[in-house]
């Protein structure tokens, strides 16, 4: 079964400074049909202004990955982190019993815009963690994120794991599931087809349940997405 959120239908927060497409709900957008997808609770779409940011603020329990498309993030936050997210990097920020942060627009000139997203984490409490790394644009399935971290990857408190598919010279590709497990695809750069059916545009989502496999057939000169494996 394969449910599709349309990008035009995300709730939207306009503030000026920014500008945020909701997946789910989140802050003043509610729908209680869109309340997340298993531990995947938020993807948010953000557009900042050159210089703007969000100011210092708390999380509790909450695992924060932030991945740039377009220019620098500043970020500062309690455990003494001071660092700048380029485009194409991801960063993992575990909240555990508490931290603050904030998360800047690094440019004077140029919009920043990046997803922010958020997974329900399997154990609460504990030290608060940073973890940042690029795994660049290569071709097909690369692993991001998962329970245990191995080979280099980020660690995150929860039974799920995270996969980047690029295809720029391939027309396909296939992914596997394991029967029991929830999928959830979001579009964050061109256009494919879903198991030769679904037509899926840059921040469309798709939760996927109870299929063999998924089947990406390319539509446009590149595609790049993020698939997230869930309890």
């Amino acid at each position: 079964m394969i449910t599709v959120r349309p990008a035009s239908e995300r709730g939207q927060a306009d503030f000026g400074w920014l500008n945020s497409f909701h997946t789910f709900s989140f802050g003043h957008y509610y729908d209680p049909s869109h309340m997340g997808f298993s531990s995947l609770r938020v993807i948010n779409d953000d557009t900042v202004q050159p210089n703007m940011g969000f100011e210092r603020h708390g999380h509790k329990d909450m695992e924060i990955i932030s991945l740039v498309t377009q220019g620098t993030i500043a970020h500062k936050d309690s455990t003494g982190n001071i660092r700048e997210l380029p485009a194409g990097e991801f960063q993992l920020m575990s909240a555990g019993s508490g931290i603050f942060h904030s998360e800047f627009n690094a440019s004077h000139t140029e919009d920043l815009k990046f997803l922010q997203i958020w997974i329900q984490p399997n154990t609460f409490g504990g030290k608060p963690s940073y973890q940042q790394k690029g795994f660049g644009e290569s071709e097909g399935f690369t692993a991001i994120i998962s329970p245990d971290g191995d080979h280099g990857i980020l660690q995150i408190k929860q039974d799920m794991s995270l996969v980047q598919l690029v295809l720029n010279t391939s027309e396909e590709a296939h992914w596997p599931t394991v029967k029991g497990r929830r999928y959830y695809i979001h579009v964050v750069e061109g256009q494919a087809r879903i198991n030769n059916d679904l037509l899926l545009h840059q921040g469309d989502g798709a939760k996927i349940e109870e299929l063999d496999e998924i089947r990406f057939h390319k539509h446009s000169d590149r595609f790049k997405a993020m698939i997230f494996d869930l309890p």
